[in-house]
């Protein structure tokens, strides 16, 4: 198993994903399981599929840890394994669905780690909410957050409202000020991040600026986001995106 997150420069977040292939490897005893990054840490999952196939591995399984299906999954996890294809290997390689909605369905998996991550912040009670994301341009992108934000705020009875740390409106701040005018006397803030970085400290340092009373930690070893990843590998061989990694072609 091959899990491949995006990749930061802030090195507290490959810490976390080495930690949560730690997790999954603990859940899911006698598979290896490797962690990939597609920028900025080492080693990219070109690498390692190269590295499993040179140990003897006939199959890898890929699993894309993105919280969207935007153009991490759609192009860059694809044309790695076609990377290893170009270099001569024979090894076949099956690709995940992401973390994040599939269609119109959100994870129970997911909500319940978001909500294990606010439980951790210990908020008390809250009567509004923000997923706060990273951001993305991609519309589609965009529809499945704010998919996310209504099963969640749905299972939690509240309003909730999303908000990006970058490339689309609004931010945390405008979101959570936009909550209390409409009433709101304790507004949250679940973080939409699978690891540390800049971005999460800088949503929560806005959204307390705002008058967040508390905003929740990245999802990253998250119990939870490890049942969701075995989840992930459970769905039937049709949920899979397929690619023959074989140099005879």
């Amino acid at each position: 198993m091959v899990l491949v997150a995006h990749g930061s420069r802030d090195p507290r977040a490959a810490e976390a994903i080495r930690g949560l292939a730690r997790a999954v490897s603990v859940a899911r005893p006698g598979q290896p399981v490797l962690a990939s990054w597609l920028d900025h840490t080492e080693p990219d999952p070109t690498t390692v599929l190269r590295e499993l196939a040179a140990a003897g591995h006939s199959r890898a399984i890929l699993v894309p840890l993105l919280l969207t299906a935007a153009y991490h999954r759609r192009v860059d996890i694809p044309t790695a394994v076609e990377a290893a294809q170009r270099s001569g290997l024979t090894i076949r390689v099956d690709i995940t669905d992401v973390l994040g909605p599939v269609g119109d369905e959100v994870d129970p998996a997911l909500l319940a780690a978001l909500r294990h991550r606010l439980a951790e912040a210990d908020p008390g009670r809250f009567d509004a909410l923000v997923l706060a994301a990273a951001g993305t341009r991609d519309p589609a992108a965009r529809a499945s957050v704010g998919r996310v934000a209504r099963a969640l705020g749905a299972v939690l009875d509240m309003p909730t409202r999303v908000s990006y740390a970058s490339a689309a409106p609004p931010a945390v701040d405008v979101a959570v000020q936009r909550l209390r005018a409409a009433g709101a006397q304790r507004v949250a803030v679940a973080a939409y991040f699978l690891a540390p970085g800049l971005f999460h400290d800088a949503v929560t340092t806005a959204a307390r600026a705002a008058g967040a009373i508390a905003v929740s930690a990245p999802l990253t070893t998250a119990p939870d986001l490890v049942n969701l990843i075995l989840h992930r590998l459970s769905q039937p061989p049709h949920a899979l995106v397929e690619h023959e990694v074989d140099g005879s072609r």
